[in-house]
């Protein structure tokens, strides 16, 4: 009787061992082809450095692009020709009316002016004194006057503006004046150098 009842727990534990086996077995096999398909995961693989090559120009190679180093003799021959433009207007602000019409025609209704200025750049177009210019420097000004970059000022005139393409024409009479040689647009390319000379912010010619 005894050695009946101790078969089933020597068939489970037999399974087990069995299990155990089969499971180690299978383990072994997974880790085998791992390392054989990745052999980076092994500990005694040492992975080579990669080198990429690259191309290195000389200490002391010309320029890809053979051209001017120094845009100064443009700037010395251009600037002349620009000026910068300072204008000035009466801008009359109503105050809005109350909402009560018992208190219409106080004192507080009173029509308040203040000076309003701007600053904008042109180019001397011709010897005889014609600037060109933005509609949106001089709209509406009161008075314009324009400085050249030898220290002189003077009163401009408008001559003409157009608003849609935001171009005005200025006069001025200065004798010995600068003008600016105009180029081709259509012999323009994109990636040309650009040279913006102006007095965007008041404290001096600056070149961009």
């Amino acid at each position: 009787m005894r050695a009946d009842c101790n078969r089933p727990t020597a068939m489970r534990l037999s399974r087990i061992i069995v299990f155990v086996f089969q499971f180690a077995t299978i383990g072994l096999a997974a880790a085998f082809v791992i390392l054989y398909l990745f052999p980076q995961f092994r500990p005694d693989f040492a992975q080579a450095p990669q080198v990429v090559q690259v191309q290195e120009a000389p200490l002391n190679a010309p320029p890809l692009v053979p051209g001017v180093t120094s845009y100064a003799d443009a700037v010395e021959k251009a600037a002349p020709a620009v000026v910068n433009i300072f204008t000035r207007k009466v801008v009359t602000e109503t105050p809005e009316r109350t909402l009560s019409p018992r208190f219409r025609g106080m004192p507080g209704e009173t029509p308040r002016q203040r000076l309003e200025t701007s600053l904008g750049s042109g180019v001397i177009i011709s010897t005889e004194g014609y600037i060109l210019t933005n509609h949106h420097v001089v709209a509406g000004a009161d008075a314009i006057e324009v400085a050249l970059r030898d220290g002189r000022t003077t009163t401009a005139t408008v001559v003409g503006t157009d608003p849609e393409t935001d171009l005005a024409v200025l006069r001025i009479q200065l004798p010995d004046l600068k003008a600016m040689v105009l180029g081709h647009s259509r012999t323009l390319r994109v990636g040309d150098v650009v040279l913006a000379i102006g007095n965007p912010f008041g404290v001096g010619q600056t070149v961009t």
